[in-house]
């Protein structure tokens, strides 16, 4: 299928001997050919050895290995890819669901498909190419969703913002705008996947906010970062004495705001447009009985991962120093750079400076449609944590 040919050094193949996707460019000896960013190039050891085929790309990462075998046909590949992804949703009852009706269908390297994700909201499917190869092979990919996902009628590409593109580069692959209301355990939101963040929803704390639930009837809740409100939502229909919810963005205040009214009257609700780390100063002490600290990435990098560290400290010092005693704080880290270690690390380390004594009731991550492989562990990247505050 391509005629570009990647050769590793002698001792760098061990890596994809072992089934690890990704192929950093101090690695390769030569390329045979000419490989520019997003051409599909096989890979082989000195020896002429066929190790794998991917996607090149023009950085630290130079090739996200899709297949540890040569290929003769992308198109043929990816359809496998999708229909074995369906098959675990289905395994794990996602896809004839009553009570939830959206799911994440392709998790990049989790199902094999480095670069690519696929959120599916009922009848659409939102793709979102973070690399140029599954960019330029987009449409091959959205047929291969209709016909493996029958119930899938629309498929919307959403790269613009991952890849730097024009915004005008958004738009339907398949099929036109279907019902945008979902429904996730019985509660329902709009998602807007053409202008919210990632695909539009935060399907990975679908199993974290069925949890709260569980501890939210009769506290008084503070959801931080709360975006389009989906903890708010589940603990209010859990029957929270009040929620809180606070965000930068006037959008996710609305967002938030509408997710709210679609469940019902709720007129213990409040959604403030502020800074997170400015509104812990005006906190009343000992108010909230419930907090939920749901921050965006503070690390994307390596680089400002001690940054990011710092900022988790100082974010969960604050919730410390404010939280009602046995109170319960639901926290998260959704910086791939930091392992669980140093966000536990940082959590301790809060709770230390707060003076307060905390006990780890559960340890959280992403759910099982966020598969991560056993050869990527990088894949994890969602980490959480609930606190009793004593």
């Amino acid at each position: 299928m391509q005629n570009t040919i990647v050769v590793l050094h002698k001792h760098k193949s061990e890596a994809v001997r072992r089934f690890h996707p990704w192929i950093f460019s101090g690695a390769i000896k030569e390329i045979k050919g000419t490989a520019k960013d997003g051409d599909i190039v096989e890979v082989q050891d000195e020896r002429g050895f066929v190790l794998g085929t991917g996607h090149y790309a023009n950085g630290s990462i130079a090739v996200r290995l899709f297949a540890f075998e040569a290929v003769d046909s992308f198109e043929t590949l990816v359809a496998a890819k999708i229909a074995a992804a369906y098959k675990l949703r289905q395994a794990i009852h996602l896809t004839d669901n009553e009570d939830t009706n959206c799911f994440r269908l392709i998790h990049g390297e989790g199902d094999g498909l480095p670069g690519l994700i696929v959120d599916v909201y009922g009848a659409t499917a939102v793709l979102q190419a973070h690399s140029e190869g599954m960019y330029r092979c987009r449409q091959a990919i959205a047929e291969a969703i209709t016909q493996e996902v029958h119930s899938v009628k629309a498929v919307y590409c959403k790269s613009a913002a991952t890849l730097g593109l024009e915004p005008e580069t958004d738009g339907y692959l398949i099929g036109e705008e279907e019902n945008n209301t979902v429904s996730e355990y019985g509660h329902q939101f709009e998602i807007n996947w053409q202008l919210g963040q990632k695909t539009g929803f935060f399907l990975d704390q679908r199993e974290n906010r069925h949890l709260l639930a569980r501890y939210a009837k009769g506290k008084n809740v503070l959801n931080t970062f709360c975006y389009s409100g989906g903890f708010s939502v589940y603990a209010l229909k859990a029957g929270a004495a009040t929620v809180v919810s606070v965000d930068s963005s006037a959008k996710a205040i609305d967002w938030t705001n509408r997710n709210v009214a679609l469940n019902g009257e709720t007129p213990q609700h409040t959604a403030l447009t502020a800074d997170v780390m400015h509104y812990f100063k005006e906190v009343e002490q000992d108010h909230y009985n419930l907090m939920v600290l749901d921050p965006p990435a503070f690390a994307k990098h390596q680089s400002a991962r001690h940054k990011a560290l710092q900022a988790y400290q100082r974010l969960n010092k604050h919730a410390f120093d404010k939280i009602a005693p046995e109170g319960i704080v639901f926290t998260f880290s959704c910086s791939q750079a930091v392992s669980q270690e140093l966000f536990e690390g940082a959590v301790t380390a809060a709770a230390i400076e707060s003076r307060r004594n905390i006990k780890i009731l559960h340890r959280l991550t992403q759910p099982a449609d966020h598969p991560v492989s056993a050869f990527h562990p990088e894949g994890e990247y969602l980490k959480g944590l609930v606190l009793w505050v004593e």
